[in-house]
Order: C-alpha cells, then structure tokens, then sequence
C-alpha cells in the first residue's frame, strides 16, 4: 500500500543522494549531479529550498511575525535525515563556494601542501588553486563564519596589500588626472603651451589616504587632445579652454 507518493519521491531521492555522497564524500553536488539514473543535484536544489523556508518560517514565528503558509517548508525530521549525510549540505553561502571548501579540505587531509597557484590541481571540476587564490583576494566580502572556516581549518590567510591587484584607472579618472595635471602647469607657467616630452607630477590622496606622487606625459597629452578636438564633448574642450588651451 503506497500511502503518500511524496513520502515514496522523498525515500527515493534520499536514497539517491544517500549513494552519491557515498562516491564523493558528500552532498555538494552540481545541478546536473545524478545517481544511478536519478537527478541528485536537482533533488538537493529543491530539498535546499524547501529547508530554508522552514527556517524563514521559524525565525518570522520567532519573531512574532505572521506565517501565511507552511507549504513547501521542509520537516525538521527530513533536515535531520540530510544533515546526519553532510552536515554541510545546506550552507547560507551558495553551494560551489562549500563544495571548493570541502575539496580543498579533502586535499590537505592526504599530506598535500595548500595550493597557491591556479591550474595546479583540478578535483570534480573546480580548481581549488584558483578557488585559494579568490579566497585570499576577496576576504572582506567573506562572512566572520567564512573566514573562521577558512584560516582555522585550512589556514588559508588573507592576501596582503601588496599581493591585491592594483585596481584599474577608468577612463574618466585618466582625463581628471591629466586635467589636474594640466590646471597645475598652468596655474604655474599661466599658460598651456607644454613641451612634447614634459611629464608633470601630481599628488594624489590626503583627507586620511596615503599621498603617492603620479608622473603623468603631460605635453603628449596636450597634444592628443589638440588633435582629437572634434570628438572631445563641449564640456571638456570648455574645461582646457579656460586653461589656455591653443586648438589652431
């Protein structure tokens, strides 16, 4: 006698997810995951938003919040079921960062050195050298449970200063730069007429940011924007006009 066909779909995909994670050590599975002819990593997308409904729900009653409905929300009994497979199976972060997170784990459990370079090592599809590397790159955008994680049980560190990438000058920022660097030969020579190869230096920072000098080919940009005056916007060829910029 089938009493329920959700309980039998639920035994059925549970016993799938049961066998998956017994091949690969745990619940982290990949949307397109599937065992023995049984889709897994659609199962686990679905049990995962079921499992967090039923914990909206619990923290709006906790908060004394009205609950419109239950439907869809997961049963503490299921969650149990799941979590005694991989604890992990339902992270707040999304589902690849905890699979890299377990493959790396995996990794320094064999003896192996923490990975650095991208490239290196590639397990189940994620390149945990890469996945290292973002870590220590992007730590402040990591919850405290996150970094926790991440320095005491792999002990991975955040990437110092002079590791993180130099941010890239936008477009708009290069023009405000020259332009300063063009206010400031004027405001000292009262006019605009630079020599080709003149570099003038200009101080960037202050107001509680570290000060750095930037040289910046002054007299070729001048002259750049001399020739491309017919593309430049009203704005900006009134902006060298008021410094003495010569177009003829």
């Amino acid at each position: 006698m089938v009493w329920s066909h959700f309980d039998v779909a639920w035994a059925e995909g549970l016993s799938a997810a049961r066998g998956w994670a017994a091949e690969h050590g745990h619940l982290l599975a990949p949307l397109d995951a599937a065992y023995q002819g049984a889709p897994v990593g659609i199962w686990l997308k679905n049990a995962r938003v079921a499992a967090r409904k039923a914990q909206e729900i619990e923290q709006r009653r906790a908060e004394g919040l009205p609950v419109e409905s239950s439907a869809g929300a997961m049963t503490r009994e299921r969650r149990e079921q799941l979590e005694k497979i991989d604890p992990s199976w339902c992270p707040v972060w999304p589902v690849t960062w905890q699979h890299c997170f377990h493959l790396v784990s995996q990794h320094l459990d064999t003896g192996e050195a923490l990975l650095t370079t991208a490239g290196e090592v590639v397990r189940q599809g994620e390149d945990l050298g890469r996945w290292v590397t973002s870590v220590r790159l992007g730590w402040d955008q990591l919850t405290g449970v996150q970094q926790w994680m991440r320095e005491q049980i792999l002990g991975i560190e955040p990437a110092t200063e002079e590791e993180k990438p130099k941010p890239r000058t936008s477009q708009a920022d290069k023009w405000a730069m020259h332009l300063a660097a063009a206010e400031q030969f004027f405001a000292r020579k009262g006019h605009l007429t630079v020599p080709r190869k003149h570099v003038e230096t200009i101080t960037l920072g202050g107001d509680g940011q570290a000060q750095r000098d930037v040289p910046l080919r002054l007299g070729t940009w001048v002259d750049n924007q001399r020739r491309r005056a017919a593309t430049l916007t009203p704005e900006r060829v009134e902006q060298l006009s008021k410094i003495g910029m010569r177009w003829g």
